[in-house]
């Protein structure tokens, strides 16, 4: 591995002080009885010539500090060479490291990430009722709104308006301008006239006229005024302005209260020719096409995107950003509602968990390598004396009791050799 690659290191875990003292402290213990044992052995070994049982002391002593110490080689070599010296088979961690987080990687793929494992975890937790519970409690509902519409906002700061605007303009030109406007305009006209839709237009149209007729007398009486002839009377002017507009007003609403009048029946008619027109005639589908790349050709086109895009985005930012909006709060009530039926309908829950299980199996199937292989790739990345240093602090405390259980062993065992050769030599003499 290139060691300039080797940069990273473990990052440092809640507790590693108190972790780190108590390894003092075991390792102070584990010391201070090796020291003892070797004291003992020392007192025992002058004067067991002139007392007799320090024999036996002296061997427990001695069975000690062989047990205090091929224990204390066997841990010290997990970390680090033993007094510094470069002795084989010695420094395994460090020297293993990248192996360690392979092998790790390699257990955490096959016993954590089966098949068996997640499915079955899955299964047994019931996602859908757990997500659902917590959503329908309005304050998680509102935290999982505000979240939403923080994302929201910075996805809406993101995209840029030229190329918004363009994808508008562009579905525009695509779907509405690309097809022939004359035939699906005639189709609608059809369908309205079919369902006497359209009287409601007259009617309206008609309602204006009068409207504007009752309260605009004068304006007539001067629109018919000026295509008389200049040298007619004046008074005479009057009478044919009155005539002509009481004749049009009656006219008006003579057509208003007679739905079969024939004005009527005569806009049907034209209206029913003009949708058929609309979808047959070659002349009047050329016509709307001429005008449709009128319109097209007009830069109102390019200002129609920038305008609906304005719109829309101001609309969301004001939404998105004040938690009393309609908007924020149809996506409260939404997330609400969406945790009422997960954690009560159980046809719903039920599809909801499969769906996530085939996802995770999915994911599980195709991806487990790849996620323990961040766990290779991490430890491959640590530091060696600092990855070292964290796993010692982790479980060298525990460790130490290994040096303390040698030295008691090795006390035990070395009296019993002892006691047993004496013993047999006793016997034998």
């Amino acid at each position: 591995m290139d060691p300039a690659v080797t940069t990273s290191t473990a990052p440092p875990l809640p507790g590693d002080a108190e972790r780190l003292a108590a390894l003092r402290r075991m390792k102070r213990v584990a010391t201070s009885l090796l020291v003892v044992a070797a004291a003992v052995f020392a007192v025992s070994f002058a004067l067991q010539d002139d007392v007799a049982w320090l024999g036996y002391v002296r061997a427990a002593a001695e069975g000690a500090m062989v047990g205090a110490i091929a224990d204390w080689f066997a841990v010290t070599a997990l970390f680090r060479h033993p007094l510094g010296i470069p002795i084989p088979h010695t420094a395994i961690i460090p020297r293993r490291k990248d192996e360690i987080g392979a092998s790790l990687g390699a257990f955490v793929e096959h016993e954590f990430l089966s098949d068996e494992v997640v499915l079955g975890k899955l299964r047994s937790i019931g996602i859908s009722r757990r997500v659902g519970g917590w959503l329908a409690e309005p304050a998680n509902a509102e935290r999982v709104t505000a979240e939403a519409a923080v994302a929201a906002r910075g996805i809406l700061t993101l995209l840029g308006d030229d190329d918004v605007e363009d994808v508008i303009e562009r579905l525009a030109r695509r779907h509405l301008f690309e097809p022939e406007w004359g035939p699906a305009i005639g189709r609608l006209g059809s369908s309205l006239v079919a369902a006497d839709q359209q009287r409601a237009a007259v009617d309206a149209a008609l309602e204006k006229a009068e409207s504007w007729l009752a309260a605009h007398p004068e304006a007539f009486g001067r629109m018919v005024s000026e295509r008389l002839p200049r040298w007619m009377p004046g008074f005479v002017d009057r009478l044919v302005d009155d005539r002509a507009h009481r004749e049009v007003l009656a006219f008006v609403r003579a057509v208003r209260a007679d739905h079969a009048h024939p004005l009527r029946v005569a806009i049907d008619r034209y209206l029913a020719e003009l949708a058929d027109d609309l979808q047959h005639d070659p002349d009047m589908i050329a016509r709307v096409e001429r005008l449709k790349a009128e319109l097209l050709a007009s830069p109102r086109v390019r200002e129609f995107a920038g305008e609906t895009w304005g719109a829309v985005k101001s609309t969301l930012e004001e939404g998105l950003a004040d938690p009393a909006s309609e908007l924020r709060t149809a996506l409260r009530d939404a997330v609400v509602e969406v945790g009422t039926r997960l954690s009560s309908d159980e046809a719903l829950a039920a599809k909801v968990d499969a769906w996530l299980t085939d996802a995770a199996a999915y994911v599980v199937r195709n991806y487990r390598h790849e996620i323990a292989g961040v766990i290779t790739e991490t430890v491959e990345r640590w530091d060696p004396r600092e990855t070292t240093e964290k796993l010692e602090l982790q479980v060298g405390r525990d460790l130490q009791f290994i040096r303390i259980n040698g030295t008691v062993v090795g006390a035990l065992a070395g009296l019993a050799i002892y006691s047993i050769a004496t013993a047999l030599h006793a016997l034998a003499g």
